[in-house]
């Protein structure tokens, strides 16, 4: 059975540093009939529980610790009996969210998770968060870049944890790499490509946020 991508949304809240904020969320799920990997777990678990269908969950990723990208990850964990991985830096955003519960697994840069006989690639890509992740997919011409990258630019830097410079070097040396063609499906909005994004990088850097 061929390997899918499907997105699930959902809303909810992201809160961070006293300041609360509506947010739609980008749910990714990878797989084909009988397994999925989940990326980011936002806001309903109940709704990417539906999506997932009776297919066995290889695994809950987490691109970055933000609580809405992570807020439905310990639910959703416990009705689909998978794992939740999470880069290690990531985990005192973590536990602001979820105190008292620790991810299940760690994600390293260059580790290789398998679903479907599809092989994902993750790049540590630190600057929105200090454990921020992407995840590679050569066999789908994909990245999965969270909040790292969007159609327009790099994520926020603005609030704690977070740092400009850092996240446009994992842009430059991580990312803008890959084949032009590549697709980006980003965390929030629209998808874009490698492509689209590399020529406006020196505008980012000179915008400086």
């Amino acid at each position: 059975m061929a390997v899918r991508i499907e997105r699930v949304v959902t809303s909810g809240t992201f809160s961070l540093d006293g300041g609360t904020w509506d947010v739609d969320n980008n749910v990714w799920l990878v797989g084909d009939d009988h397994e999925v990997l989940v990326i980011d777990a936002a806001h309903d678990a109940e709704a990417i529980a539906r999506a997932v269908g009776d297919r066995h969950v290889v695994a809950i990723v987490c691109t970055h610790a933000h609580d809405d990208h992570i807020d439905a990850a310990p639910a959703l964990a416990e009705v689909t009996d998978a794992s939740v991985l999470l880069h290690p830096e990531d985990v005192p955003l973590w536990k602001l969210t979820h105190p008292g519960i620790l991810p299940d697994g760690e994600l390293a840069d260059g580790q290789v998770l398998g679903v479907a006989g599809t092989e994902l690639t993750v790049l540590h890509t630190p600057g929105h968060s200090p454990g921020a992740v992407c995840l590679y997919v050569p066999a789908l011409g994909t990245v999965f870049t969270g909040d790292t990258l969007f159609a327009g630019g790099p994520g926020a830097t603005g609030r704690s944890f977070s740092d400009f410079p850092t996240i446009i070097e994992s842009i430059r040396w991580k990312l803008l790499g890959l084949p032009a063609g590549t697709e980006v499906r980003t965390g929030h909005g629209d998808s874009t490509t490698i492509g689209a994004e590399a020529p406006h990088l020196d505008e980012w850097v000179a915008r400086g946020h």
